[in-house]
């Protein structure tokens, strides 16, 4: 009897920000597809090399080339996404202070999510990866352990690494189940709101109000959120903003 699958690998989409060598889209595709996870995205890159792109996918992933979307920027290819995963080499770094898992962790967490809602995996370009304010959009980071003699991989075998371990954890049963989560677009717009009410009751300093926004969207990002708790939330703003305009006036 074939096992049933408890994700929907459907719902999982790699997403590859400012890749440097087409060769490399062409083997995450492969690999993409190698375990089941069959939509891919570019963001930042001017169309690349069709030719090496197919000669590193082989025929079996062309498909998923010929459906590739390519985006400019991070935020709008992440705008109709409910839960984003970045990757990073950087565990050290106290500046995350994020939740910080290993890919069987994360693929525990994103085959009951995949359900219901749509999933990006996100990796950054082959030479330094995602910046801090890149990994400021992901709900979750994850990061492969390496050897100390040689930390450095390819990237399309940190995809390889991640969608293996989702295929993998894909395999067994469980009876969980995670409701639709609010997308990564409404998200943003609530930050963007929740900034303009911290501004006017002076929480935030005037200086440098990005700065302190960064701690607030990584206090926020800690558990996540359903739309209904969006629109709560951004219900507040709008009070907070009403009551200041009725201070000022």
């Amino acid at each position: 009897m074939k096992e049933k699958q408890r994700a929907r690998l459907e719902n999982i989409t790699v997403v590859l920000h400012r890749p440097k060598f087409a060769g490399n889209i062409g083997s995450a595709a492969r690999c993409a597809m190698n375990m089941g996870m069959e939509k891919l995205i570019v963001v930042g890159h001017p169309r690349p090399d069709e030719e090496a792109m197919r000669q590193m996918a082989t025929h079996a992933a062309a498909e998923v080339l010929d459906r590739i979307r390519y985006f400019d920027d991070l935020p709008p290819a992440l705008e109709e996404f409910h839960y984003v995963v970045g990757t990073t080499a950087r565990r050290g770094n106290s500046n995350l202070r994020r939740i910080m898992v290993e890919p069987g962790e994360m693929a525990e967490a994103l085959v009951d999510l995949s359900r219901n809602n749509e999933i990006a995996l996100v990796f950054g370009p082959e030479d330094r990866g995602l910046t801090n304010e890149e990994l400021d959009h992901c709900h979750l980071l994850v990061s492969i352990p390496t050897s100390d003699r040689f930390r450095s991989l390819n990237l399309s075998h940190a995809v390889m690494i991640l969608c293996y371990e989702i295929f993998r954890a894909s395999r067994e049963h469980t009876g969980r189940f995670t409701p639709r989560l609010a997308t990564s677009g409404e998200l943003e717009d609530l930050y963007s709101h929740l900034k303009e009410a911290l501004w006017n009751i002076d929480f935030i300093r005037d200086e440098n109000p990005d700065y302190w926004m960064v701690a607030v969207r990584r206090f926020l990002s800690r558990v996540p959120m359903f739309s209904k708790d969006v629109k709560i939330l951004r219900g507040v703003c709008r009070q907070l903003n009403w009551f200041a305009q009725k201070q000022r006036s």
